[in-house]
């Protein structure tokens, strides 16, 4: 039976509750539960994220592969999907899933070697190559859809606007959501990673880098560039990141300005309606483009 690092024990109990609570109480039973139905020896310690148990096994066949089990919810949901539809092109290959309770099995990268080895220099344009051909498939059936998750922020934004105190934050974020409200009909169909940083992109045998961990849905590119632009944070390259990922992905910079705003103005929804204070991190970032835009 594995015992369940501390660290998922309280991210669960942080962002998810009495249901992270559970999960992490069923996880030693559930993990052997699909080491046996899947014919595995787990042969490695288990890592850990903010939200799943990844347990290294080797396959009957003596294949090695990882073994990833998570809460299922609106965002996990998706990722086999969209996993089984890059087919391993760009992406870490899905090997067999559990639709009841989101397990999946995946090939084995190397845990060891992620682009935040390397400068942001050179991270962030892999980063855009990866992105630029993960976005080139056309998004699959029964994803969540960008265009409903804007519609959503819209409505929710005056709410959470008025319990502002701040007058810079809600004039901000006043701004992001009337830039969101400019490009929200035409919300675009390419199947998004939506969370690409260093730390999600793995060295592999049959290929230098490949994208794990993500949380899909369609919409335009525009919205995968945060990770990037937040992710080892430097007021000073906010820019130079930005222009080079749009220029590599060869994306229009005002609707890719005004999606990374809608990525500010999501994640700020989702502090204010938990009671957390706004970083002020994201709102540099904001003030960095909005200056270099004119």
């Amino acid at each position: 039976m594995i015992e369940v690092p501390a660290g998922l024990a309280a991210s669960q109990q942080e962002y998810n509750g009495e249901a992270g609570r559970a999960f992490v109480a069923a996880l030693p039973r559930l993990t052997a539960a699909f080491l046996d139905r899947w014919e595995l020896t787990a042969d490695g310690r288990p890592m850990h994220g903010v939200a799943a148990l990844v347990v290294p096994v080797t396959r009957r066949d003596g294949t090695p592969a990882a073994l990833k089990l998570q809460l299922l919810d609106d965002e996990t949901a998706g990722e086999p999907v969209a996993l089984r539809h890059w087919d391993g092109d760009g992406a870490v290959r899905l090997l067999d899933h559990d639709a009841a309770t989101g397990t999946m099995l995946l090939e084995r990268l190397d845990a060891t070697r992620s682009l935040a080895a390397l400068d942001v220099h050179r991270s962030v344009p892999a980063i855009a190559g990866l992105l630029a051909h993960l976005t080139s498939f056309t998004a699959p059936p029964g994803l969540r859809r960008l265009g409903d998750i804007a519609r959503g922020m819209l409505e929710r934004a005056p709410r959470a606007l008025e319990q502002l105190t701040d007058p810079h934050a809600r004039r901000l974020l006043t701004d992001c959501a009337a830039a969101v409200r400019e490009v929200a009909d035409e919300p675009g169909d390419r199947l998004l990673h939506w969370d690409l940083h260093e730390e999600n992109v793995l060295a592999s045998a049959r290929a230098p880098w490949l994208a794990i961990d993500p949380k899909p849905l369609a919409g335009d590119p525009g919205f995968e560039l945060w990770p990037a632009l937040d992710n080892r944070f430097d007021a000073d390259d906010v820019v130079w990141r930005f222009d080079a990922m749009t220029d590599i992905l060869g994306l229009d910079r005002a609707r890719a300005r005004a999606w990374t705003y809608g990525r500010l103005l999501q994640n700020c929804l989702w502090d204010i309606e938990d009671g957390r204070p706004l970083d002020e991190r994201q709102f540099e970032i904001a003030g960095r483009l909005r200056a270099a835009a004119g």
